[in-house]
């Protein structure tokens, strides 16, 4: 059998696996800590071009060749000018960090 023990050091049963994960970080008064504000803006940067990603493949997918010949270079362009200010607010990003 598998035992393991609790913070009062009382012994239980625990299984093949173990104790199984845990959840830290949270504090005794149930609070989780703030994400770093740098990891945030970096997810958020992430988020941003999957969106400009996904606006591209919905303004291109499905038209008839005739129609998608005329959406595509605009889809193009503004996939290529929103992963441009991506890539600016990332470089601006870095410094900050470092």
């Amino acid at each position: 059998m598998f035992y393991g023990s609790n913070w009062f050091g009382t012994l239980f049963w625990t299984g093949p696996s173990g104790l199984g994960p845990t959840m830290r970080g949270i504090t005794t008064t149930g609070e989780v800590p703030a994400v770093p504000e740098e990891r945030e803006a970096y997810e958020l940067l992430l988020i941003e071009e999957a969106d400009a990603w996904f606006e591209y493949l919905e303004a291109t997918r499905g038209q008839s060749e005739t129609r998608y010949k005329e959406v595509e270079p605009w889809a193009w362009a503004r996939l290529r000018q929103r992963l441009r200010a991506v890539r600016a607010r990332r470089a601006k990003l870095r410094p900050a960090a470092a």
